[in-house]
């Protein structure tokens, strides 16, 4: 070939070149899978525990385990883990463009308080048709007030007790008797005498106050939503100083320890949730300070 036809066909080969669409990284195929890439995590990736994270950009929806994830305007959002959570959950964010992105999450186990006994476990009492009236009722009151959607920042602040005292139930406690498993402990709880304050651990919207009628079981209850999924139960109250609706800002006094409901002394029980999944309040807040 002549050396001004090989420059000829050099030029056009580069033009094609050049006038080839660019794919980008980010468009999406019909065949390809989602993929795996770091979503940075911080907090207590653990059972019972919490972690936040920012979304990708350019997300739409964000799930966990098929459980759609809340997230605020900044990318930023909370996920929780139950106390039997399993070792390995995945986040899957979805983009505008319909590409997915995927984020293994190894969960750590957590060494539960369990006391192993050696009789047997005493059975239940056959509940009366009042008490399983009331029950449901109860049970249909509590599912409604955590579906009530709010607008809260709580769920951003470093939480703090609601009081302070000897711990004397822990979270994820569990007797078995004769290789038969109780019920595990669903929150904390810290002793003190009846009439003692208690004050809000962070932001919140109260979704639920039994000011007037105690819950069969837990007694003077009273239930705030943090946003994001993440709700705090206040058991066994002796007073209610708010009511469903109020914005509550973190340290402000919500009512006084009691032993009404089902309980057996004095004491403050306080659970969290995160959506349907019980978290252990000690991990969201410092150490219980040592009394004087």
């Amino acid at each position: 070939m002549p050396r001004f036809c090989r420059q000829i066909a050099g030029l056009l080969a580069s033009a094609l070149i050049w006038a080839a669409p660019i794919v980008r990284a980010d468009t999406p195929t019909s065949a390809s899978p989602a993929i795996s890439v770091a979503i940075p995590l911080s907090g207590r990736i653990e059972q019972g525990g919490t972690a936040t994270g920012f979304v990708p950009k350019g997300t739409t929806s964000l799930k966990l385990d098929g459980a759609i994830v809340p997230f605020a305007a900044d990318g930023r959002f909370l996920i929780g883990f139950g106390r039997d959570a399993a070792p390995t959950a995945h986040l899957v964010a979805t983009l505008g463009n319909g590409k997915q992105i995927t984020q293994s999450i190894t969960i750590a186990t957590h060494q539960w308080q369990i006391e192993r006994v050696d009789t047997p476990m005493r059975p239940a009492a056959i509940p009366s048709a009042e008490f399983e009236r009331l029950r449901a009722d109860e049970i249909a009151q509590m599912v409604t007030a955590r579906q009530t959607k709010v607008d809260s920042n709580g769920w951003r602040q470093h939480f703090i007790w609601p009081t302070t005292g000897r711990l004397s139930g822990l979270f994820g406690s569990q007797r078995i008797y004769q290789g038969v498993a109780g019920s595990y402990h669903g929150g904390v709880d810290v002793a003190r005498p009846s009439g003692t304050p208690i004050v809000a651990p962070a932001d919140g919207v109260v979704i639920l106050a039994a000011k007037e009628t105690p819950f069969t079981l837990e007694g003077h209850l009273l239930m705030i939503d943090h946003g994001m999924g993440l709700t705090s139960a206040f058991l066994h109250l002796s007073r209610i100083d708010v009511a469903v609706g109020d914005l509550i800002t973190q340290g402000q006094a919500l009512g006084t320890i009691g032993t009404s409901g089902r309980s057996t002394g004095p004491h403050l029980h306080w659970g969290m949730k995160w959506q349907d999944q019980r978290i252990d309040p000690q991990m969201l807040v410092p150490p219980m300070p040592q009394a004087n």
